[in-house]
């Protein structure tokens, strides 16, 4: 009986996950987010998360447990979010998931498609 109980709690107990490939994370944002379109996908360096554009949404993923959360937020937010010591903590507005926080080398990045300046302004 005691052999039971055991294997019950550790089938509970989460599995590490193999770290996210682009093909994974373009899968389970279109499982989330049906009909809406990837521009750009970046996979955190340490695997444990992603970021897409998908017009003027950033959806997010974020490894929780043995799955993932999917959020989306607005772009523009992505984009100003807080980038420090290769983390970008971006702000969800969720009480189930407030806050994300994605490794990258470098936040925005090249080619995310920025805002462009007004007219009559030089980038």
């Amino acid at each position: 009986m005691g052999v039971l109980i055991a294997f019950a709690a550790w089938a509970k107990i989460a599995k590490p996950m193999p770290p996210l490939s682009e093909a994974r994370a373009r899968a389970i944002l279109a499982e989330e987010f049906p009909g809406k379109p990837l521009e750009a996908v970046w996979i955190a360096t340490d695997g444990a998360g992603a970021l897409a554009r998908s017009g003027a949404s950033a959806l997010v993923l974020c490894e929780v447990g043995d799955g993932y959360v999917a959020r989306h937020i607005p772009w523009a937010q992505a984009l100003a979010s807080s980038f420090r010591d290769g983390v970008l903590k971006l702000d969800l507005s969720d009480v189930a998931a407030p806050k994300a926080r994605l490794a990258f080398d470098v936040w925005p990045p090249i080619g995310a498609g920025a805002a462009k300046p007004a007219a009559g302004h030089k980038a």
